[in-house]
């Protein structure tokens, strides 16, 4: 039984931590393509769009080094239509990074780090026209602040449920994917202060409206989290978010560097990359945490059973459950004694 003590994590680890950073390639930005979208900042590939047979998928990416074995699934996927990149800062890196992996008639990055931006008409028609969208990391908490409420929320929610195209993100841009989120919009929160107060002012967990995919309902991710030790943070994220979860049994996705959890469109799972991805399941929805209250170190037991759990490597074989009906025969449990998470 391996454990997380209330003061093992030093904070030297919280170097880095305060946003979520991609690690692809990174080029400065290029002056904007046309002028009915002044927040491009350039796109590879045919200037004209396609329409393309797209067929929906998810992919969460735990951050870092981006996993080409998954990116290539969104591009068949894409039928080699236009792939769009959205983010709040940087540069093009994913433009030929991806039009060189694979069949694609163009790539276009989106440099959306305004409201202003986010309900920009082109902004709007570039994000409608694609036919593949990814998220770059960065920062969820001007994500959500940017964008939420906005065109562009609009514009992916067309994306999701009429287009039914391939969408994903890294990173930050995981962090966003869920019904439920972790802004960070306080700066970011370590397992060992999360542990020992789940009120922290920096635990700042909440419903999002901004991509809430159907197989992502009653859920929250997290990303680089072996690396960064932040299994108990997101047992912290849900004990926070049962006060809003209607009494249905939260989940957690969580996944390492270079690493993505791939979801086809029936919801099976495939695993990708080099690394591990978590799935975390509320044992008992019914039973509160018996210590959760400000200030002091959570108790979240239940008879060592709070949290069932799966943990995988990557692999090309299915995994033996589906995103629409999680099975509730994980084969481990967690749970949290005075602000020791034990797994």
């Amino acid at each position: 039984m391996k454990q997380i003590s209330l003061f093992c994590y030093l904070h030297y680890l919280c170097l880095g931590l305060c946003c979520c950073q991609s690690q692809e390639p990174t080029s400065p930005p290029t002056p904007p393509i046309t002028e009915q979208n002044p927040h491009s900042l350039g796109r590879v590939g045919n200037f004209e769009d396609v329409d393309s047979n797209t067929e929906p998928g998810l992919v969460l990416m735990g951050g870092s080094t981006d996993v080409d074995q998954a990116m290539r699934w969104m591009i068949t996927r894409s039928g080699g239509g236009d792939f769009v990149i959205i983010r709040s800062s940087g540069g093009t890196g994913y433009n030929d990074y991806l039009f060189e992996l694979g069949q694609l008639n163009s790539v276009e990055t989106l440099l959306i780090n305004s409201v202003a931006a986010a309900n920009h008409e082109g902004v709007f028609e570039t994000i409608k026209n694609a036919e593949a969208l990814f998220i770059a990391g960065g920062d969820q908490s001007q994500y959500l602040r940017f964008w939420e409420g906005t065109k562009t929320e609009e514009a992916l929610q067309y994306l999701i449920h009429e287009k039914k195209v391939p969408i994903g993100g890294t990173s930050a841009g995981c962090a966003v994917m869920g019904e439920f989120v972790y802004t960070g919009e306080n700066g970011s929160i370590i397992s060992s202060e999360a542990l020992s107060n789940p009120f922290d002012s920096k635990l700042t967990v909440r419903r999002s409206t901004l991509i809430n995919h159907p197989f992502l309902q009653n859920t929250i991710t997290d990303q680089h989290f072996s690396q960064r030790n932040r299994q108990g943070r997101l047992v912290a994220f849900m004990a926070r978010l049962r006060e809003v979860s209607n009494g249905k049994p939260l989940k957690g996705i969580a996944v390492d560097e270079k690493t993505a959890v791939i979801m086809d469109k029936e919801g099976d799972i495939r695993i990708m990359g080099q690394n591990k991805a978590y799935f975390i399941l509320e044992n008992e929805p019914d039973k509160a945490p018996e210590v959760m209250t400000n200030a002091a170190p959570l108790t979240w037991n239940l008879h060592q059973k709070a949290l069932k759990s799966h943990e995988t490597n990557s692999s090309s074989e299915l995994l033996d459950f589906n995103l629409k009906d999680w099975d509730s025969t994980f084969p481990g449990f967690w749970y949290v004694e005075e602000g020791t998470l034990y797994f």
